[in-house]
């Protein structure tokens, strides 16, 4: 692979030429504070097991939003990079455990993988007041994998409502995210990304305006943008193989 600078641009003529072929609008957004906002798809980049300086060299590139699996090592590398706050943005993709929820209100800025009220509750209780508010996505498992987090898919409206319904001014709920079992073939990639797709307006048909996907890995951006993805979250086409 080449350096993350040429990785990057790759990641992103793949993304918009994905938009031209879902008739999308290619507006590649690489800042959080964008995210969500249609029409354009935005790029998370994920980090795991890389380190600082692999971030401050993407972040050197442009990008902006940064994508973190592991509590702790998200928190050391936060450390080491303040001097890029407020211009970075960190995202938990992981699982959450209840006893690591006030380290991540305090330092993250958006968190993917919310998957119980518990945990919802905790983040709004321990989100600085002084902070803006911490925007969150409920993880479905969208495949049924009883091996994956996730909320199941009838539940999922239910819960929504529920963290919907906590302190706006401490965490707000924006959208879904999934994690679909890996794939082979376009359309065959495409059939979870539409049923998360469905899900979201079924909920928002409920009373909701949720306007998040995350959705898309390096394997299937493609199809998940063109099911309406507008997060994709990429690592390996970014950093390189995981060792």
């Amino acid at each position: 692979m080449g350096s993350i600078g040429s990785n990057l641009q790759e990641v992103k003529r793949r993304m918009a030429e994905a938009c031209a072929e879902a008739a999308r609008d290619a507006n590649i957004l690489t800042h959080s504070a964008d995210f969500g906002a249609p029409p354009g798809v935005a790029l998370l980049a994920v980090s795991k097991t890389f380190g600082a300086e692999a971030v401050r060299e993407a972040y050197a590139a442009g990008q902006r939003a940064f994508g973190e699996n592991y509590v702790q090592e998200a928190l050391a590398k936060i450390a080491a990079l303040a001097d890029l706050r407020p211009g970075i943005e960190w995202h938990l993709i992981g699982p959450l455990q209840s006893n690591k929820t006030k380290a991540v209100a305090e330092a993250f800025d958006w968190v993917h993988s919310v998957d119980r009220l518990k945990i919802a509750h905790r983040l709004a209780e321990q989100r600085p007041a002084w902070l803006p508010p911490l925007q969150l996505c409920l993880q479905v498992n969208v495949s049924s994998e009883a091996s994956k987090s996730g909320v199941p898919a009838q539940e999922v409206a239910a819960l929504a409502l529920a963290v919907a319904a906590l302190p706006r001014e401490r965490v707000v709920l924006r959208g879904l995210m999934a994690i679909p079992e890996p794939a082979d073939g376009f359309e065959v990639q495409r059939g979870p990304h539409r049923a998360l797709r469905e899900l979201l307006t079924a909920v928002n048909g409920r009373g909701l305006a949720l306007d998040t996907l995350s959705m898309g890995m390096s394997a299937d951006l493609e199809a998940a943008i063109a099911e309406g993805a507008t997060i994709v979250r990429v690592g390996t086409a970014v950093f390189g193989d995981r060792g």
